[in-house]
């Protein structure tokens, strides 16, 4: 750690003289250690694709669950630390279901992403807490059509056509900047989503199948088994 930087990275509420807030950089940098995650919009609907990271040979696979529901239509894909993203995936279901109670429906999921992100920053700007150290991908179809945003830990949101959070990120956007089109079906998602996660692999590295789900409007949430996965790239 450089001297001139020590005295600024104590609290999360004193900014650095060059206007920088080094605790939400730390929490970010916890994102990039966790597993790459992807979300891919095509033409009827979305996509998420996860890697999955077992720390032990003794753990079960059905256990490292990074793609999760949020309401019929709506999910999400995360990446860094995993009980900071199991209490925001918590607090983004009470936030549908009062949006169900007000409205009758998830009208739009801009609005879900939003409320998620202004908790996320609200933790950036008070003493005593820490930033959440995790980013988290939206995926859903709503009034607008197929949607996709990410929020990082300092509760910045962005849509998508297509984008990547966790290890190796740069290098996944640099492949799907090359081949995404928007008239991708599922099944081209699937298959550019895959080859992308491929090329963030480091040499020698094996590659497992990752975790795949997809939302569209006729078939709302569908996780997809290993086998089906294999298929599609057969």
């Amino acid at each position: 750690m450089q001297q001139g930087q020590m005295a600024y990275d104590r609290a999360i509420t004193v900014f650095s003289p060059d206007g920088r807030l080094f605790q939400v950089e730390y929490a970010r940098e916890a994102v990039k250690r966790g597993s790459t995650a992807v979300g891919i919009k095509f033409k009827d609907g979305v996509l998420m694709l996860s890697e999955k990271r077992p720390r032990s040979k003794l753990m079960e696979q059905n256990s490292l669950e990074k793609i999760q529901l949020i309401d019929d239509y709506v999910g999400c894909v995360t990446s860094g630390l995993g009980a900071d993203a199991r209490v925001l995936i918590d607090f983004a279901r009470i936030v549908t279901q009062q949006e169900k109670v007000s409205y009758g429906a998830l009208v739009n999921i801009e609005n879900l992403v939003k409320k998620v992100a202004d908790q996320m920053q609200q933790y950036t700007q008070y003493g005593g807490v820490r930033p959440y150290g995790v980013s988290i991908i939206f995926a859903g179809v709503d009034q607008v059509g197929p949607r996709l945003f990410d929020s990082d830990p300092s509760g910045v949101i962005n849509e998508y056509k297509a984008t990547a959070i966790g290890a190796g990120r740069d290098q996944v956007l640099a492949h799907i900047e090359k081949e995404y089109r928007e008239d991708l079906d599922e099944k081209g998602a699937i298959l550019l989503g895959i080859n992308a996660l491929k090329s963030s692999l480091e040499d020698g590295a094996e590659f497992k199948i990752p975790e795949v789900a997809s939302i569209s409007g006729d078939k709302i949430y569908k996780i997809f088994t290993k086998e089906e996965i294999e298929k599609i790239l057969k």
